[in-house]
């Protein structure tokens, strides 16, 4: 598709993938941890050859997803850190979620609220990882009071990473221009104006 030569670059055809690894991956494990989970979901297992693959392909995608995540964190950890004007923006979230995004404090590449959502995730992630090792018994030989415990961890991380990954999706769907950054790896300048000011104007050698 022909992009106006205008536009900026958001997003690298390596970060694309990045991104696009780490969500596949998550959508792969959310089935299949489903299904391990309980019952209910056990027809997921049908997507994994079985509930035998099922159990052997879930750490292994686990894997896949952690070293995926820790490229990503390398890559925009520094974007993310929290300063003085994501405080305000999050201060003033109503105006935004009300429609009104035209007064909101200037921000970078990331806004307050996507900031707070990195981190969020990025403890699910810790704890996703740390409390899978006691699981994954093929490998590993843990007390069983800490697979217990780390099986409780693990399902409640999981289930707040998910309902996490929900609001991130809605949010790129309502924020109309967002998904086509990670689409095709630009933005027109209007919206990075409107919602990235101090972005906008750091990328366009602006003010």
């Amino acid at each position: 598709m022909q992009r106006d030569p205008r536009d900026l670059v958001r997003y690298t055809p390596s970060e694309r993938l990045n991104h696009w690894i780490v969500g596949i991956s998550f959508i792969l494990l959310g089935l299949s941890g489903l299904a391990l989970f309980h019952p209910a979901f056990w027809p997921f297992t049908l997507l994994f050859g079985g509930g035998t693959w099922t159990r052997i392909i879930h750490p292994y995608l686990g894997v896949l997803m952690a070293l995926a995540y820790m490229v990503m964190l390398i890559r925009f950890t520094r974007l993310n850190l929290m300063t003085a004007a994501d405080w305000q923006w999050l201060k003033r979230i109503r105006e935004m979620v009300d429609g009104d995004d035209h007064n909101m404090p200037e921000q970078g590449k990331y806004n307050g609220g996507q900031k707070i959502l990195f981190w969020l995730l990025f403890w699910c992630m810790l704890l996703l990882i740390l409390s899978g090792i006691p699981l994954w018994r093929a490998w590993f030989s843990f007390p069983v009071e800490w697979v217990r415990l780390a099986a409780v961890i693990h399902s409640g991380s999981a289930a707040v990473m998910i309902g996490l990954i929900m609001v991130h999706v809605y949010a790129a769907i309502w924020t109309k221009g967002t998904i086509r950054a990670m689409w095709y790896g630009t933005v027109t300048r209007a919206w990075a104006k409107q919602h990235h000011r101090a972005w906008y104007k750091e990328a366009t050698k602006e003010g």
